[in-house]
């Protein structure tokens, strides 16, 4: 009888190439295969009720065509969720070394895996490149250079590295080290009493690595000797082909502190950034969570969220865990809509927002643009009103998180979908046009 983990690997091949991303991470990916059983059921685990209630709805056919066309055989699929799992193992008794892999915990964090990581718009690229990195350390994208802001993932994929390289290649030498840890670790060697001892032990313990993962790389020394032993231990990995993975919040040529020779350095491989998630990534990313964190939560209650942190990942799951923790406290077992309500309603608002309003805010856009305001909430389409719009629509957005419900409202009944694109379009803009971050700075300070 075939291998359940080899059959089940060559039908993620086929599922991947039929179902959407989002999808494909969010159910697919989290699937346990189990086992093949005499009666020619595949059995597969998932990770939550909602989970295998998602995938007997909407993806079990595929699954067991997939599974037909890789093996020539026609398979019954069996869905368990995790609470079934024990009992069928029971009931069955599987050896367990044939349905559940054993090995040596992995020093990395255990939930921050490529299978939990959520892949969207925002992130499919840098997250491309960091599974290729894993998947041939030293061979491609060396040195991998990952930045953005705070809570959008970026240490999640450092760890996401790990794992994968602990799991698939255990005999590499694998590190991840913040900055400050570098720094501190070179500056103990310098004091030491056995200085010149130390020192070279600090230079073994780094430079004799098959990767090196360091992050918030910004907070890099101004002292020369700490960038000095840095370019070394840089060039002595680079060298020799081990691979090095880099995190900051910022691109290289913006870390003030850096020196022009390191810079150069990071900037020989690939450089990428993750952006803010949109929206649709957003609910995948509150919809993982529940399943990690069993917090059971209404779409509704999900979709308000979502639309209301638009800031970070770990802002957003911070706000699930609250509204999920206040339905417990309201004796719910599922949260909704009415708690989502409540955690925003007493959420303390910045004082530079107290006093803005939309009506204000469309007042001063018209002003600027000297437009009038029944135009910009009107039905017009000609580029002098379209672009307004959609900057009052950004700013609304922004500054006073109004759900996108909402904001359609206040511009002559639009769809939710039509205001998430103009808010969109001027969030990208702000990236790679000028003109464009000049009017938004300038619009802000007449705010």
């Amino acid at each position: 009888m075939q291998d359940i983990e080899t059959l089940w690997k060559l039908i993620l091949e086929k599922l991947e190439l039929r179902i959407s991303s989002v999808s494909f991470m969010l159910w697919i990916k989290t699937i346990k295969p189990l086992e093949i059983d005499v009666n020619g059921n595949i059995v597969l685990v998932a990770q939550s009720v909602t989970a295998k209630n998602q995938i007997l709805r909407n993806f079990v056919d595929k699954i067991a065509e997939c599974a037909n066309e890789v093996s020539g055989k026609e398979y019954n699929i069996t869905v368990l969720d995790q609470n079934e799992e024990a009992e069928y193992l029971k009931n069955n008794k599987i050896n367990e070394k044939n349905s559940t892999k054993t090995q040596e915990k992995s020093p990395f964090k255990e939930k921050f895996t490529f299978d939990n990581f959520v892949v969207g718009k925002s992130n499919q690229f840098v997250y491309a490149a960091a599974r290729t990195v894993a998947e041939h350390p030293g061979k491609r994208y060396n040195p991998l250079f990952i930045y953005g802001g705070v809570g959008l993932g970026k240490t999640h994929l450092l760890h996401a590295i790990g794992n994968f390289i602990y799991e698939f290649s255990p005999n590499l030498k694998i590190m991840y080290v913040t900055c400050e840890q570098f720094t501190n670790d070179y500056i103990a060697s310098l004091y030491s009493p056995t200085k010149n001892k130390s020192i070279m032990e600090f230079r073994g313990k780094y430079r004799n690595l098959d990767v090196l993962m360091v992050d918030d790389i910004q907070f890099i020394s101004r002292g020369k000797e700490t960038q000095e032993e840095f370019f070394h231990t840089f060039n002595e990995l680079i060298m020799n082909n081990k691979q090095i993975i880099i995190c900051s919040d910022r691109p290289p040529k913006d870390i003030e502190t850096l020196e022009d020779r390191l810079r150069s350095r990071f900037s020989s491989g690939l450089i990428h950034d993750i952006q803010a998630p949109d929206i649709e990534t957003r609910i995948a990313i509150l919809h993982k969570k529940s399943q990690l964190e069993k917090y059971y939560a209404e779409d509704d209650a999900i979709n308000y969220i979502a639309e209301r942190v638009d800031s970070n990942i770990r802002d957003l799951e911070g706000k699930l865990s609250e509204v999920y923790f206040l339905a417990t406290l309201n004796g719910k077992k599922v949260a909704t809509i009415t708690e989502a309500k409540e955690v925003f309603l007493n959420e303390p608002k910045e004082d530079i927002k107290n006093d803005l309003t939309t009506d204000k805010i469309i007042s001063v856009v018209c002003n600027y643009f000297n437009i009038d305001e029944k135009d910009i909430i009107g039905k017009k389409k000609n580029k002098e009103i379209v672009t307004p719009r959609m900057i009052a629509i950004y700013l609304i957005s922004e500054l006073l998180n109004l759900p996108l419900v909402n904001i359609g409202k206040i511009f002559g009944g639009r769809d939710h979908t039509t205001i998430m694109h103009s808010r969109d379009k001027i969030d990208g803009e702000l990236k790679t046009n000028k003109k464009t971050e000049t009017i938004i700075k300038e619009i802000k300070a007449l705010l």
